[in-house]
Parts: C-alpha cells; sequence; structure tokens
C-alpha cells in the first residue's frame, strides 16, 4: 500500500497520506498549527500573534531565515483547515487540508492542496531554487503520518538540514 501520493493539477500540487490514527486526532494535531515544525521541512518555529493569525519562521535557500505572517481562513472540526499568507492578493500562497475517514476504522485520509503565486511559472520558480512544491508537500505529509503513528520523524527529505536528525542523549 502507498503511503503518500502525489500530483500537480492546474488548482496546484496535490498530495494525500493515510495515518493510522482517528480523524478527530489527526485534525486536532494539526488544527494546533504551532505543531507545524515539527514536521513541516522548512518550518522552525510558530507563534500565534493574533486571533487566527500566525507568525511562521521558515529556513529557506542557503539557511536564510524567513518569517511569514499566515492567516486561517477555515476551519470545520475534523473535516477542513484552511490557511493563506498575508502577502498581497496576487502573492499569497494557500493551503487547504481536508481530513476524512481512511480505509480502515480508526484511521484517517489527510489530503493536501497547495496553491502557489503564479501557478505552475510559481512552481517552477521554488523547483529552480531548491524547494519543489510536490515533493515537499509530500514529504511534509509523510512526516505528518510518521510523527503521529511513532512520535518521531526519520524522513528527512525536504528539509533543512540537521532539522530531524536524532542526537543520542548527553551524559
Amino acid at each position: 500500500m502507498r503511503h503518500c501520493s502525489t500530483g500537480i493539477r492546474d488548482s496546484g500540487v496535490e498530495a494525500t497520506v493515510t495515518v493510522r490514527r482517528p480523524v478527530g486526532d489527526v485534525f486536532g494535531f494539526y488544527r494546533d498549527l504551532k505543531n507545524l515544525p515539527r514536521f513541516l521541512g522548512d518550518v522552525v518555529a510558530v507563534d500565534e500573534v493574533g486571533p487566527g493569525r500566525y507568525r511562521w519562521t521558515v529556513v529557506g535557500p542557503f539557511g536564510i531565515r524567513l518569517r511569514s505572517t499566515m492567516r486561517l481562513t477555515e476551519a470545520r472540526t475534523d473535516e477542513l483547515i484552511r490557511y493563506e499568507t498575508t502577502a498581497v492578493p496576487a502573492l499569497r500562497t494557500h493551503w487547504t487540508i481536508r481530513f476524512g475517514p481512511g480505509p480502515e476504522p480508526g484511521w484517517t485520509t489527510v489530503h493536501e492542496v497547495l496553491r502557489t503565486p503564479f501557478g505552475g511559472l510559481g512552481r517552477g520558480v521554488l523547483t529552480l531554487i531548491g524547494k519543489p512544491p510536490a515533493e515537499e508537500v509530500a514529504a511534509n505529509l509523510r512526516r505528518l503520518k510518521q510523527v503521529l503513528e511513532t512520535g518521531e520523524v526519520t524522513d528527512t527529505d525536504h528539509a533543512v538540514a540537521g532539522k530531524f536528525d536524532r542526537r543520542p542523549p548527553r551524559r
């Protein structure tokens, strides 16, 4: 069974993963956006700065730290989360994450759609600078699955170097 599937459509980049946890658990974990650094490869911090507004710290190409403000635009319990950057409208990035019953009782299907500014051109530019959206979305969902099923992340594809490395305990 495939653990994650991806695709690119006119509406954006899409990926789906099945998590062996109930919908309420998966939705609740994701809805607390402060959990995002636990599985998103380039996000190192998320701080709430107001109702439905969050400041993300992202490590970009060449190790450059960038801050961006995100706005939660819609949340339907156990079903849907939407958020977007707060840049000028033509430059906003949009995420839609849908949650639903998985193939077996107690499992959840998570489907994410990422829409970047300028559609295919924007995705192409991101790929050229080393941030291919389709691969990043799929890797992020695989890490979500790992953290929720095992409590740890081992998939380091498309993540900041060293972010998910396990360190031996200090003596």
